[in-house]
């Protein structure tokens, strides 16, 4: 196999190309890929003797080749060639195809095992497929007149993905037909182009097979047969782009974590017990604390079944691999404290300052922590966890992430936790294996082993050993609710209108990708609340404008509809890391969402830009959160208006605003002219209704939604912005009883919880 070279004046630059190449072929099948980048980290230019070290390095018989960015690249190439000692093996050709996209198709036709004449010419033709897209006169393809024998076989394919045979998939293609003894001919019957050799990843994407376009696959030669199987499990799959699942899927499981759960209990304890440890010498405690790390490591990394899991065992790894926390554990062994007790004594201190935390999300990292706790002590130990042979309901203290990773669906019916809130990670990931979730409650403690035990997510409500006329009523609810499910679900992926013809968008909340995969799955319209806040909650700097816009492109390309981003959103319950925030006295009351970025302008500029960057490639509108009055809302335009002038070819970006203010809801017509839409924050809007802090537990039950005087606040809101989209994102629109009552309003927009789209959409043709 050939050998690649990358030569770039910037390093950054050289390894994000090639990062990006080496996601469309498998690991196992690439050729060997050298850089040649930069004078330094953060120097520009070409250097020859590191462009001849890495010739050297990727040297084959088969030839190298090299691909380069700017003018003076090629004559450092050059003399590198010239004056290499000893003399490459195979040919070296400098190549003039573009950086990105040649290196791309290189990487692609190479893995395939192609000559590297063939690699060169699929480099060199590696803007094909944009000039194709952008009517751009583009080279001549080369003769068809290779189609020499008859066609034996035919296929025809319609594409569902998204954003159609892009490059990815059509990677897939390529490298997918490899190896087999035929010829395969693609046509894009939409369209009318083609044929084109399916081994030619350029020709493949210029056909321009977008979503819905009819694919023709023709096959001919020897292996035919082989081809055509190949082709139709790889069009099947979706050619590794898969399509949103079907209605009702979940990622993770088979429910959506509302059905009603009636099983006997599994109360647990998450002490592990220790009493049959031995302590030994100091060296030996030492040493036992590293294996025990080591076995650690490696069953959070066995543990992740969806990339939002991933994130939170990968975190709770980055927290094991601590340097700080691993030098104390490590002193106080060598100290002579036994492994047990120091893992014991550490992680306690370190989840107690979490727990003394007044955000209630942070607060819930403790649990993190003592996970880590009890998987050490589990590995030093030895010791096991009882696994229920049969169906039940789960009862522990709290539900951390790895406890939550070990369920199946089909025995854990159900988990109801003493402690912890709805953000905990053991929630997050029970909810993507769609098991239904109680957290808090602490009545459960009442509970022995065997108990019959059931709850009603969606109401909250639980039984503790109920009698047989009870139980009947549980079951009869529990049917009725899983009736309404598999309806909902069954035309999940429908639009929703009322039954007067008003069509409603339902949406998805989305602070995360797995939300987005969610959302996805259970039919939202897009999403009308990405709550980029949430999204970058553990930066401990702010991403740049690439960096966010990288991350909201893959949550727009997962839903495959518009959505609508969140400006930061920062705030005594939601910090952030990089916003400066003083003390006050009232912090409910003082620099939220806008008010707090006004005071450090450079973070909605970058975040402004980054969100025009994103809408290039996706449906994109921008919300600004905690606005009471049009100047913010003027302030922000303004700054939005010099980034859009920053840019060539800026795309529309529609602007508006959360109205979570009494305020702005009273004076909603005067924001009229300034904002392209608007979502109302029923949460805040709620609290600051009823002056009555939601997270505080002693007033708490002075803020439903469903006053009368927030009602009167969205009709003021409705009213005042006639003709404009109103919509609502707070908890108020995931009540599928509300629906009705919101959409008579004036409403036309509904955010939901992720599980939750198919049942809200049921509620809106019920209305």
């Amino acid at each position: 196999m050939i050998g690649i070279v990358v030569v770039s004046h910037s390093r950054p630059l050289a390894e994000a190309a090639v990062a990006l190449a080496v996601e469309m072929t498998p690991q196992t099948a690439r050729p060997r890929i050298a850089v040649a980048a930069g004078l330094g980290p953060d120097t520009f230019g070409t250097d020859a003797v590191a462009i001849g070290e890495a010739i050297a390095e990727v040297d084959s018989p088969d030839g190298v080749l090299v691909l380069l960015d700017l003018g003076s690249a090629l004559l450092s190439a050059e003399l590198a060639v010239e004056l290499a000692e000893p003399q490459p093996a195979g040919t070296v050709r400098l190549t003039a195809a573009p950086l990105v996209e040649g290196l791309v198709a290189a990487v692609v036709t190479a893995s395939a095992g192609n000559d590297l004449e063939q690699v060169a010419v699929e480099a060199e033709n590696g803007l094909t497929a944009k000039q194709e897209h952008l009517g751009t006169p583009a080279p001549a393809a080369g003769s068809d007149e290779v189609w020499a024998v008859q066609p034996q076989l035919t296929v025809r394919h319609q594409i569902r993905n998204r954003h159609g045979l892009h490059a990815r998939p059509a990677a897939a293609l390529v490298t997918g037909l490899r190896g087999l003894d035929a010829t395969v001919r693609l046509r894009n019957l939409t369209t009318g182009k083609g044929p084109v050799d399916a081994g030619s990843i350029t020709r493949v994407a210029a056909l321009g097979l977008r979503h819905g376009a009819s694919l023709e696959a023709t096959f001919a030669g020897p292996q035919a047969a082989a081809a055509q199987a190949r082709f139709q499990e790889l069009a099947a799959n979706d050619f590794g782009e898969p399509h949103h699942p079907g209605p009702g899927a979940v990622p993770g499981g088979t429910g959506t974590g509302r059905e009603v759960v009636l099983a006997p209990a599994a109360v647990r304890s998450g002490e592990v017990n220790t009493g049959d440890y031995q302590p030994s010498d100091p060296a030996t405690e030492t040493a036992r604390l590293a294996a025990a790390t080591a076995e650690v490591r490696r069953w959070l990394a066995r543990l992740a079944q969806s990339p939002a899991e991933r994130d939170i065992f990968e975190a709770q790894q980055a927290l094991l691999s601590d340097p700080e926390l691993a030098e104390q554990l490590t002193g106080d062994t060598r100290s002579g404290t036994t492994a047990v007790d120091a893992v014991r004594q550490r992680l306690d201190e370190v989840a107690a300052d979490f727990d003394a935390l007044s955000d209630p999300y942070l607060r819930e990292r403790g649990q993190d922590l003592r996970s880590l706790r009890r998987l050490l002590l589990l590995a030093l130990t030895g010791a096991s966890e009882p696994d229920p042979a049969r169906a039940h309901i789960l009862v522990v203290d709290e539900l951390d992430a790895a406890t939550a990773a070990r369920l199946h669906p089909d025995l854990t019916l159900g988990v109801v936790t003493l402690t912890g809130g709805p953000t905990g990670h053991g929630v997050i990931v029970a909810g993507s294996r769609g098991i239904p979730v109680l957290p808090g409650c602490q009545q459960a403690r009442q509970a022995r082993d065997g108990d019959l035990i059931g709850f009603d997510p969606t109401t909250q409500q639980w039984w503790l050993r109920p009698g047989p006329e009870l139980v009947a009523e549980i079951q009869d609810r529990g049917a009725a609710r899983a009736r309404e499910l598999e309806a909902a679900a069954l035309l999940a992926h429908e639009p929703a209108v009322t039954t007067t013809g008003i069509g409603v968008l339902v949406e998805c909340n989305v602070g995360s990708l797995d939300d987005a995969r969610r959302g996805a799955a259970a039919g939202a319209d897009g999403s009308g609340l990405v709550r980029t806040e949430i999204v970058f909650a553990d930066a401990c700097q702010a991403p740049d404008a690439g960096q966010q816009a990288e991350v909201l492109v893959a949550i727009g390309e997962i839903l495959g509809r518009p959505i609508t981003v969140r400006t930061w959103d920062p705030g005594p319950d939601k910090p952030l890391a990089f916003v400066t925030a003083g003390r006050e006295p009232n912090p409910m009351l003082g620099e939220r969402g806008i008010r707090a970025v006004r005071r450090q302008p450079e973070l909605l500029r970058t975040q402004l830009r980054g969100i025009l960057l994103a809408a290039r490639q996706v449906p994109v509108r921008v919300l600004l959160p905690m606005i009471s009055e049009p100047a913010q809302v003027r302030w922000a335009r303004e700054l939005l208006e010099q980034v859009r002038a920053e840019l060539t070819d800026p795309p529309p970006l529609p602007l508006g605003i959360m109205v979570e203010v009494p305020a702005a809801a009273l004076r909603a017509a005067d924001f009229a002219g300034l904002v392209d839409f608007v979502s109302i924050g029923t949460n805040d809007l709620s609290q600051y209704t009823m002056a009555a802090d939601r997270g505080n537990e002693r007033v708490r039950d002075l803020v439903p939604a469903g006053t009368a005087a927030v009602w009167d606040l969205v009709e003021a809101t409705c009213r005042g912005l006639a003709g404009i989209p109103v919509g609502v994102c707070g908890d108020l629109a995931s009540d599928p009883d509300q629906v009705s009552a919101l959409i008579s309003r004036g409403v036309t927009e509904l955010s939901v919880q992720p599980p939750l789209v198919g049942l809200v959409k049921q509620a809106v043709r019920r209305a």
